[in-house]
């Protein structure tokens, strides 16, 4: 057991303090800021009842505040970055304590009940969460996941002593006291038996409420007869009661009720405070209606502006290549083998230009060298998907080793050279699981035993295999949650018997995330004592036993951010890539040696006059057409827009019977190389000619950039970032776990290098880091992003994503349960300015609508990419969903109502999916089809997708409208599309960048 001053270290004593003058700063904010949002209701907010009844504390977008009983303004008792939750009052009603994020895990502190300086109770690794005070004051309870999934632990608060009231295997949280304090009760979501539980410290477990429906927020009634929580079912988020004697229940609230899930407090043995429908809510037992307490939170928001970053369209200099993937070094250290600009090249050492080994307009992708040096084994689309090939370097010569219905990536040699290690991807590819497999490289048909194997059931999103020397085991990077009720965890390293023993976790870091889960390590060195592996963005190295057991203490190689290491053949040195630059490291005396190479690309402009004669033009800014007009294009850009004139000069486009709108922006995707070539044409396919890519490996994402813009493949342009800016637990492949200031300043310093549009912070970044990463982002001219709004937009945070979305929380402060979004978050939204990519598709619209119209998978382009395994995996999938959740249809009309809200309040609004979670290209559609159905008009549908979409990334200047000066990016379309947005997937013809490309070549493979 650990006493309170244990538990407080020296650091944290000295955060604590930095809090207090946080506190100070943003009272004095309040101040002098120009806009002033009065908030009326609160999105999943919780309360709690005073002991004497006279105040009520909430915990609104993250902030404490105190509100009187009675109703009135609410005065804030915590600063705006800490992500205060779930508030509870001490017995004596001196002090508030709650579960707090601001050192980026959440733990239990209290703030005295007048506000001021908040005090730490519980610390470490481990997140503390949902704290109730006992009725004596003398302990609190709360849930942890610190015995590696969720229990019930309790704090006792005179000499700090942490006992642990529940050790199920499953996940039991939400706790509170019974009145007398002698009993606890919890939610579980034991398998065999979930529900409400009851126990007594040290006493014996008891189910009052066996129930399958989402629970929360158990409170006991005053007399203790009662235990009142919420159950959230397929068709209601209500408040519902059990009797303790003989667990009977009872539904006390309405369908209509959208009840928050939270404790309820009592104003009398029978008069309770609860949360629902964004407001405070007093209600006495038996009773059908509730009286509601009004309150309103002044909320100061900033008037900031910065200078954006500029884009220069018209550039006809060399760049150079910075999309370097997977650089890897021969064994005898002479070469190195890359892929850039869709094809595979060798630098030789000694020289600064590479040869160009593939040439082509497919893609073939992340070459390995075989231990003698020989061959090339990597991944190419040329056959339709990626399949494994072998390249023999003496002759020339190409092998296909292994096809596979689906997309496969990342082979690795085995040390002996018999065997290829590849993964077998599923449709989301890097953003899903990946099956390992070998294939036998000495395969002939007269052998029995089977070309390919597979070695591992799927993993989640792993780095690329490593062989240990003997070729037993195989180590990967893979993902450690924390528990099994909140996904996220830290990227260790997985160990993998090829002889039949069982997985092993191992860590050189404890509890600290490797790299993103790409090419970053382990890898295993060839003699097979040592593991290098990038941490905290750094090469480190480790000794390892010939299992893969990690012995000693691990060394750092570098000083400078650094990714891919690769091993040369005798062990003693490795390939890097620094940022942009390639170096080698030896491991004898650290020495560091860079490797110059020229290699440049240039943005393909076409020349020439197009004459686009359309009968109707939507130009993006006017809510009706122009009629009869000729479009003229010189070059990449638009000259002029004049009525149609018979005769002109330039190649003509008749387009005097359809419909010519701006290219489409899909303003949330994640992409992969493993997808191929054909992703470009996809997207074109479907009208879209600018993606915005708010998370990626940064050399992944240059690689689609450079090729699309230099016409190496078509494709449309793109706006991107590097790895999702997490903070000390992460969850996909790509998310980067920051875990300093100096690791932070390296990844900073790497977006400038390497261009990117954007910055998106992830769900377990803290706010005081959200906020320096913004104002260096804003320094530098690029727009941050985020899944939060408050106090992200405090602090100018340029934009959010998901109305719903992925939450640390366990339910958002955006949208509940029942799809509904309040007062708060409309117009939060609306006053500061923040620009929302709703994902509506991805949050039940693109199943919602497939459910409505099969007709809707019968579209052009999609049976054109997508096969009919996917197709029917996909139409399965959302009939089960619909299936098991009859209120589904209900439910997402109110995240419709939401969207229509946010656009009537005057919030920025831009369409995006989170393809490829729903398919891309068609999702983009099916979202523009969500905002009319949603009660918004085709043109206020297609702006959201065009101008609106442009002025966020920042480039209005040049793209999101038809206007002279503008780029070349426009959509001949078949129909009306600003009366039948449905119209605007029947594309004929595609223009971007002034380059014409008729569907029917976009949907052929070349």
């Amino acid at each position: 057991m650990k006493s309170i001053p244990e538990l407080i270290n020296p650091r944290a004593a000295l955060f604590g303090l930095i809090l207090f003058f946080l506190f100070i700063t943003q009272l004095k904010a309040n101040t002098i800021d120009s806009i002033r949002v009065t908030v009326t209701e609160g999105t999943n907010m919780a309360a709690d009842l005073s002991p004497d009844k006279s105040k009520i504390v909430i915990d609104l977008q993250g902030t404490i505040w105190i509100v009187p009983a009675t109703g009135g303004v609410a005065k804030p008792i915590t600063d705006n970055l800490g992500d205060c939750r779930q508030p509870s009052w001490s017995p004596d009603g001196n002090q508030i304590v709650f579960h707090a994020f601001w050192d980026g895990r959440y733990h239990i502190w209290t703030v005295p009940a007048t506000g001021g300086k908040p005090k730490q109770l519980t610390s470490g690794i481990q997140d503390d969460r949902e704290p109730q005070w006992s009725p004596d004051g003398k302990r609190i309870v709360f849930s942890s996941d610190r015995s590696g999934n969720y229990d019930i632990w309790q704090l006792t608060l005179a000499n700090g002593q942490l006992t642990q009231l529940t050790t199920d295997s499953g996940n039991d949280f939400n706790p509170a006291f019974s009145p007398d304090g002698s009993r606890v009760v919890f939610v579980s979501d034991r398998t065999d038996a979930p529900g409400i539980y009851v126990t007594a410290p040290g006493g014996s477990e008891k189910i009052v409420s066996p129930s399958n429906a989402k629970l929360a927020g158990p409170a006991w009634q005053p007399d203790g007869s009662h235990i009142f929580y919420n159950a959230l079912t397929k068709s209601q988020s209500g408040l519902e009661t059990v009797s303790v004697a003989d667990n009977k229940t009872q539904m006390l609230t309405e369908v209509a009720d959208d009840v928050f899930p939270f404790r309820v407090s009592w104003f009398s043995s029978d008069e309770y405070l609860y949360t629902a429908n964004g407001l405070l809510k007093r209600r006495k037992i038996g009773s059908k209606t509730a009286q509601t307490i009004p309150f309103q939170a002044i909320i100061a928001l900033p008037r900031n502006r910065y200078k954006r970053k500029t884009y220069d369209f018209d550039s006809q200099q060399p760049q150079v290549v910075k999309g370097i993937k997977g650089a890897t070094i021969s064994p005898d250290g002479k070469q190195i083998a890359f892929a850039a600009l869709g094809d595979l090249w060798i630098l030789a050492k000694g020289t600064k230009s590479p040869e160009r080994i593939t040439q082509g307009p497919t893609m073939e992708l992340e070459p390995n060298w075989s231990p003698d040096g020989t061959k090339l084994v990597y991944v190419s689309d040329r056959n339709g998907n990626m399949d494994v090939w072998i390249r023999d370097l003496k002759t020339g010569q190409d092998k296909l080793l292994s096809d596979m219905a689906d997309d496969l990536h990342y082979p690795t040699w085995s040390p002996d050279g018999s065997k290829v290690a590849f993964y077998q991807s599923d449709a989301r590819n890097a953003w899903g699981r990946s099956t390992l497999y070998t294939a036998d490289v000495t395969y002939t048909a007269d052998v029995t035993v089977p070309k390919t194997q597979k070695i591992h059931e799927s993993i989640f999103v792993p780095s690329q295999a490593t062989w240990s020397a003997d070729g037993r085991t195989i180590a990967v990077s893979a993902l450690h949650p924390y528990s099994s009720r909140y996904r996220e965890g830290v990227s260790e390293v997985l160990l993998i018997s090829l002889d039949g023993k069982n997985d092993r976790y191992v860590s050189p870091a404890l509890a600290h995330s490797l790299a993103t889960r790409g090419q970053n390590g382990p890898v295993w060195s060839p003699d097979g004592t040592k593991m290098a592996y990038v941490l905290d963005g750094l090469l480190w190295l480790t000794d390892v036993k010939p299992d893969g057991s990690i012995v000693g203490t691990p060394r750092q190689l570098t000083s400078e951010q650094v990714d891919t290491p690769t091993w040369t053949g005798d062990s003693k040195s490795l390939l890097v890539l620094a940022t942009d630059v390639l170096k080698q490291v030896y491991v004898a005396d650290g020495r560091i040696e860079v490797i110059p190479m020229d290699l440049a690309w240039k943005i393909s402009q076409p020349t020439g006059t197009v004459v686009v004669h359309a009968g109707r033009l939507f130009d993006g800014k006017s809510a009706t057409y122009r009629t009869n007009v000729d479009i003229l294009i010189d070059g990449h850009r638009i000259k002029a827009i004049e009525p149609h004139k018979a005769g002109r000069t330039g190649t003509l486009i008749d387009a005097s019977t359809k419909t010519v709108i701006p290219g489409l922006f899909e303003m949330h995707t994640h992409q992969h190389s493993m997808v191929g070539e054909k992703i470009g044409r996809l997207w074109l396919s479907f009208g879209i000619t600018s993606i915005r890519e708010p998370g990626a490996d940064p050399y992944d994402a240059l690689e689609r950039k450079e090729s699309w813009a230099s016409g190496v493949r078509p494709g449309p342009r793109q706006f991107f970032t590097g790895g999702l800016t997490d903070g000390t637990r992460i969850y996909y492949g790509a998310a980067t776990s920051i875990n300093s200031d100096e690791q932070l300043d390296r990844e900073l310093n790497r977006s400038v290098r390497l261009g990117y549009d954007l910055i998106k912070t992830y769900v377990r970044m803290p706010d005081a880091m959200q906020q320096r990463i913004t104002t260096f982002a804003h320094a530098h001219g690029m727009p941050v992003s985020s899944h939060e709004i408050f106090p992200a937009m405090r602090y100018d945070v340029d934009a959010v994503e998901h109305i719903g979305g992925t939450s640390r929380r366990g339910y958002s402060p955006k949208i509940t349960a029942m799809n509904r979004s309040y007062q708060d978050v409309i117009q939060l939204l609306a006053k500061s300015g923040m620009n929302i990519t709703p994902t509506a598709s991805l949050q039940g619209g693109f199943s919602v609508l497939g459910t409505k119209d099969p007709s809707l998978y019968e579209n052009r382009q999609y049976r054109a990419f997508y096969s009919e395994e996917y197709n029917n995996t996909l139409q399965a999938g959302a009939a089960q969903y619909a299936k098991l959740s009859p209120g589904y249809l209900t439910n997402f009309g109110n995240l419709q109502k939401g969207v229509k809200a946010l656009v009537d309040a005057g919030a920025h609004v831009t369409t995006g999916t989170d393809s490829p979670f729903v398919p891309y290209g068609l999702s983009l559609h099916t979202e523009l089809q969500c905002f009319v159905g949603a009660g918004l008009t085709p043109y206020q549908a297609l702006r959201s997708a065009t101008l609106w979409a442009a002025e966020t990334v920042g480039v209005s200047k040049d793209l999101g409208s038809i206007e002279p000066g503008k780029l070349a990016d426009l959509v001949i379309v078949n129909g009306d599309p600003l009366t039948k947005i449905t119209d605007a997937l029947n594309v004929e013809q595609v223009i971007k960048n002034g380059q014409v490309m008729p569907i029917d070549r976009l949907l052929t493979r070349p």
